[in-house]
């Protein structure tokens, strides 16, 4: 088992949240990379993708993944939603951790839509249909992990399956 245990899935699926508890289980740190990027710029994410655009965001966003790959540190990682956009990114991850996707079905996922949209950039302006094409097409890139955990059943639920398996 790595040192690290990386959480990757789609926005809301429960990686932060999760990774705080496996973090406490475990008395290990817990770092969010979505957060280190936003301490790096001093502003939101939605500020950064106004003020900087994506592609300046995911630049940072690798760099920030790298840094704390390089660590030897135990740790508990949260991905954001998109980082597994870049291979890179996949690749270190597989590397130096061990990846649990955390799926969530799109019935379960679309009851926490209203309280994701105000800081999700990518999520706002959307309707509900443009969302869904963005749900399934990002499952894709989420084919890269060491285990698939489905998120369906809360927080504790995910936090234990995986406790259980590291």
């Amino acid at each position: 088992m790595h040192k690290k245990i990386i959480l990757t899935g789609f926005m809301g699926s429960g990686k932060t949240t999760v990774g705080q508890l496996i973090a406490k289980e475990l008395k290990v740190p817990f770092i969010d990379v979505d957060e280190e990027i936003e301490k790096w710029y001093g502003l939101k994410t939605t500020e950064i993708f106004q003020q900087f655009g994506e592609q300046e965001f995911r630049r940072t966003e690798l760099d920030q993944v790298k840094r704390i790959c390089s660590n030897t540190e135990i740790q508990v990682v949260s991905l954001g939603g998109g980082a597994f956009l870049q291979e890179e990114i996949r690749n270190t991850c597989m590397e130096n951790g061990t990846v649990f996707y955390l799926w969530v079905s799109w019935d379960v996922w679309k009851q926490r839509l209203d309280s994701l949209v105000p800081s999700r950039p990518l999520l706002q302006g959307k309707t509900e249909n443009e969302i869904h094409r963005i749900f399934t097409d990002r499952q894709k890139i989420y084919n890269t992990y060491h285990f698939k955990i489905k998120a369906d059943n809360g927080a504790e639920q995910t936090a234990k399956e995986i406790l259980q398996e590291v």
